[in-house]
């Protein structure tokens, strides 16, 4: 596919996703190749196959994709993701996609273990500050330029996989918050909270249930819609871009309307 025409101004940037090589993470990364970016690295941690079809849509949309497997839980593998990207000499955009879930109910209390809290909170939140300290250089390189957390309506309601996953997130956006003070005027940071978004993240659990969710959703949202990817992508990619080069420390519910409760009964 060629570049795009969408609106966006990636011309010679270099991107950063992680958790890239499937979903969210894959339409942001391809997005941003559309927009005329020049370098895609896209991390993943285990989905190698889909990271390089992934790579394989960057190199065919025009820019250069660079794969990169780690962990961000982990500091070190933080450091070596960074550096696939210190070869272009700056980051210009950072999509802190990579994330973790735990299914469990929230009034089950003795389903989630200290140790579940530590493995979702390692990832979903201690990852993303762990990929902006081992990329900050960088990004301070290709100032002004943007930080993007994925974050969740979890954490602005309080609903969600599980109570550790919901907490993750609430983290994430208080880090938000915390990092466009601290790294401002350079780098801005921002984060998008999506609600029910129809990927294999949501099936690989039970396509039962997701399928029941993707119907619920469909049924009682205000815009009665089950968001695509693709469609989150595309306020990712504005927020990445310098678009939106006045905002910082925003944080934007995507949800078809989910946080605002059921549909009204005309529209059903």
């Amino acid at each position: 596919m060629g570049r795009g025409t969408d609106t966006g101004d990636f011309e010679g940037r270099v991107v950063l996703v992680t958790g890239g090589a499937t979903g969210l993470g894959a339409a942001i990364a391809v997005g941003a190749a559309q927009r005329g970016a020049r370098a895609v690295i896209v991390n993943y941690s285990k989905s190698k196959a889909e990271a390089e079809v992934t790579a394989d849509m960057v190199r065919g949309a025009g820019a250069e994709p660079a794969l990169v497997q780690g962990d961000v839980a982990l500091d070190a593998d933080c450091r070596r993701i960074a550096e696939a990207a210190a070869r272009f000499g700056r980051i210009d955009a950072l999509a802190n996609n990579a994330g973790i879930t735990r299914h469990v109910a929230h009034g089950n209390l003795d389903g989630l273990s200290a140790e579940d809290f530590q493995a979702l909170f390692a990832v979903n939140a201690i990852g993303p500050f762990q990929m902006i300290r081992a990329c900050r250089s960088l990004l301070e390189a290709g100032a002004p330029s943007s930080v993007l957390m994925t974050s969740s309506i979890a954490a602005v309601t309080g609903i969600g996989s599980s109570v550790a996953y919901a907490a993750s997130k609430g983290a994430l956006n208080t880090m938000t918050l915390s990092l466009a003070r601290a790294l401002a005027p350079k780098i801005r940071v921002n984060a998008i909270c999506p609600g029910f978004i129809d990927t294999r993240w949501f099936a690989e659990f039970s396509a039962e249930r997701a399928q029941k969710i993707r119907d619920n959703i469909e049924k009682t949202t205000p815009l009665q819609a089950a968001s695509k990817a693709e469609d989150i992508a595309e306020a990712a990619l504005f927020f990445l871009s310098q678009a939106s080069r006045h905002i910082t420390g925003e944080t934007l519910m995507i949800d078809a309307g989910l946080h605002l409760g059921f549909a009204p009964l005309s529209r059903r």
